[in-house]
């Protein structure tokens, strides 16, 4: 991923291949990916020879990379058999414990607050998953820094950065324990809800193929990269539903009870790592 991501400046083509890209639409084929967006910016990628990105003159190059490190970032992990997932992590004893749930979610303060437990970050919003191994579900370290609204800076105790956008309204934040960067297994996928107390539940084998199936854009464009029609895009993710652990973790979403999240939270990553 580090030689596949990196870039470059130059323009962009209008079309990826002969299919036409217009601004908010992207293309993807067995080695390429392009991508426009409706403020201008263009990414294109081709296997083996990184990035070129054009951007407009008056652009927000905080806009830039968010892009990159997303769409963009999520595409070419695909082309490359690699699967990604929309959640943040954390590292534990050699084992990764991620964090799903729609945007808004809490899956970044969730990481974050865990770093003030100690637990190094391994991931933050996008978690690439290796499936290449039969008996396990391995992950690659992210790129990404903690992004974080004002509240969730003030309740994890860290220190705001510089702005990821003018429309975000959060900021970039180092992670409080550091973060690692080796390959690891997955221990856990953790979807977060919001209830009146704290509690983990198991999750059906429907519910584990439909969150897999349904995981933000990452699943559509992994389908698209590796040409998956419906029937293998089911029998992927209902093969891999039964390989990874995953639960429903509920908690309050009221500030003044967000440490007790956390330490629920902590307390789960202990026993998992319990002989």
């Amino acid at each position: 991923m580090a030689r596949e991501t990196v870039w470059r400046r130059g323009t962009v083509p209008p079309d990826l291949d002969g299919i036409p890209v217009a601004g908010g639409g992207f293309a993807i084929t067995g080695d390429a990916f392009l991508l426009r967006t409706e403020s201008d910016h263009a990414y294109l990628y081709r296997r083996g020879e990184g990035v070129i990105i054009e951007r407009p003159e008056d652009a927000d190059p905080n806009e830039e990379m968010l892009w990159f490190n997303g769409s963009v970032y999520a595409a070419i992990a695909s082309l490359n058999g690699l699967m990604p997932i929309h959640a943040s992590a954390i590292a534990h004893e050699g084992r990764v414990h991620a964090f799903t749930g729609p945007s808004g979610a809490g899956k970044s303060t969730l990481a974050a607050g865990l770093g003030q437990h100690g637990l190094p970050l391994f991931a933050d919003d996008t978690l690439l998953l290796d499936l290449s191994e039969p008996d396990r579900v391995l992950c690659l370290p992210g790129h990404k820094r903690l992004k974080l609204t004002g509240e969730a800076l003030e309740l994890t105790g860290s220190v705001p950065e510089e702005e990821v956008g003018a429309e975000t309204g959060k900021h970039y934040a180092s992670p409080p324990a550091g973060h690692l960067r080796e390959v690891l297994p997955l221990a856990r996928l953790s979807v977060l809800a919001e209830g009146a107390v704290c509690q983990f539940e198991p999750l059906g084998a429907g519910e584990r193929i439909a969150l897999l199936g349904d995981d933000h854009y990452t699943a559509d464009l992994f389908a698209l990269a590796r040409g998956l029609d419906r029937s293998a895009r089911f029998t992927l993710f209902a093969g891999l539903a039964a390989r990874i652990p995953m639960e429903r973790f509920t908690r309050p979403r009221d500030p003044a009870r967000f440490m007790e999240g956390i330490a629920a939270m902590s307390r789960r990553i202990a026993e998992d790592s319990l002989p």
